[in-house]
C-alpha cells in the first residue's frame, strides 16, 4: 500500500501541533510557577538575529497551513501574526489545527504533480507538491518546532525530547 500526500502530511502536522501546544502550556505553567514574565518566553531568542518564539510559532503554524491550502487548491488563510502572549500563541495553534482538520484527504491526495508557488516578497519559489511537501514544508516545520523547543529549553523551561515527539 502507497502512502499518500495526506497521510504524509496532516497526521504528523496535527500531532506535532498537539506537541507544540503542550510545550507552550508546560513553559506558561513554568513562568508561573518560578514568578517569571511569560513575556521573557514569548519574545526569547536563541541568538540576537533569529527570531523570537512568537514568530518561530507563527513560522511553523503558516507552514503547515499553507501546505495543506496549496496541497488542496484552495486559499491559504492569513492570520494577522501579532501574537504577543502564550493564550495568543494557543488560538493561533487551535486555529490552525481547526483549518487542517476541515480539509479532506480526498482534497489533498494526488497533489504529488500539482505547480506550487511560494512568495516571499519579491522571491519567489516553484515546486510540484511532493517535492514541496517533502522538501519544504517539512524540513522547515521542523525547524521551527526545534527552534520552539530550543528557546524554552535555553530558558530553564523542564522538558524533554518526549515533550516534542509526544508518546509513542
Amino acid at each position: 500500500m502507497s502512502l499518500t500526500m495526506y497521510q504524509a502530511s496532516i497526521p504528523s502536522f496535527l500531532r506535532m501541533l498537539g506537541n507544540l501546544s503542550a510545550i507552550l502550556d508546560k513553559a506558561a505553567a513554568h513562568a508561573e510557577a518560578k514568578k517569571i514574565d511569560p513575556s521573557i518566553f514569548v519574545n526569547g531568542r536563541l541568538t540576537p538575529d533569529m527570531f523570537p518564539l512568537s514568530r518561530q510559532v507563527q513560522i511553523a503554524t503558516d507552514m503547515v497551513k499553507g501546505c495543506a491550502a496549496r496541497l488542496a487548491g484552495i486559499e491559504v488563510p492569513s492570520y494577522a501574526d501579532n501574537e504577543a502572549t502564550f493564550a495568543e500563541l494557543q488560538a493561533r495553534i487551535a486555529k490552525t489545527q481547526a483549518f487542517l482538520e476541515s480539509v479532506s484527504a480526498a482534497q489533498i491526495d494526488g497533489s504529488e504533480e500539482r505547480p506550487i508557488t511560494v512568495k516571499f516578497g519579491s522571491r519567489e519559489l516553484n515546486f510540484l507538491g511532493q517535492a514541496y511537501l517533502f522538501d519544504f514544508v517539512i524540513p522547515n516545520f521542523h525547524f521551527h518546532l526545534t527552534t520552539t523547543y530550543s528557546i524554552l529549553r535555553h530558558q530553564g523551561v523542564e522538558i524533554g525530547k518526549i515533550d516534542y515527539t509526544g508518546n509513542y
